[in-house]
């Protein structure tokens, strides 16, 4: 009976432990296993960065380390590159990896830029994001683990899918 009880008491302490942990302090999974690289879908390696939250603060901007270290969204309709309607490549701003083309660029309406795909699909990675009190997909830059937005699925045709950035989160690249 006693190690019935014990085993409870443990079972019931690692999930506290789990719920209670922050989630602005969560890296993506890719990081957590310490993989320092993948392959992108041309078969090129793409070498992880990992850097300390010091290190973050330092590079980014304030609005930008608070979306995309801290998970935060800038304000709709703010952002910089809502209306761009130049011909260019998305980046990350955290790292530079190439994210989303002008060419799968469309006006969602919703006040962020929205892609109806990633220009390689490994460039980022889906995780289940439920802090709002919702199930979401968050979307994440693969190399550097940093918060875009959020990808539904009520996007255009061919694939269907919005793809919802932070402008803060990214940086144009004019072709």
């Amino acid at each position: 009976m006693q190690r019935y009880i014990l085993a409870s008491l443990l079972i019931i302490c690692f999930t506290l432990n789990a719920c209670l942990q922050s989630p602005a302090k969560k890296e993506s999974s890719t990081h957590k296993n310490h993989v320092s690289w993948f392959l992108n879908a041309k078969g090129d390696t793409i070498h992880l960065i990992t850097k300390t939250e010091e290190e973050w603060k330092a590079e980014l901007d304030p609005a930008s380390y608070y979306v995309l270290r801290e998970e935060g969204t800038e304000r709709a309709f703010t952002g910089t590159y809502n209306n761009n309607k130049q011909k260019g490549t998305y980046t990350c701003k955290a790292c530079g990896l190439a994210l989303f083309s002008s060419d799968t660029k469309f006006d969602s309406g919703t006040g962020w830029p929205s892609f109806y795909a990633p220009i390689d699909k490994t460039h980022v990675l889906e995780e289940t994001d439920t802090r709002m009190g919702m199930a979401r997909v968050e979307v994440l830059c693969h190399r550097c683990g940093g918060h875009l937005g959020h990808v539904f699925d009520d996007g255009p045709k061919p694939t269907g899918l919005r793809y919802c950035m932070n402008s803060v989160s990214l940086d144009f690249k004019p072709q």
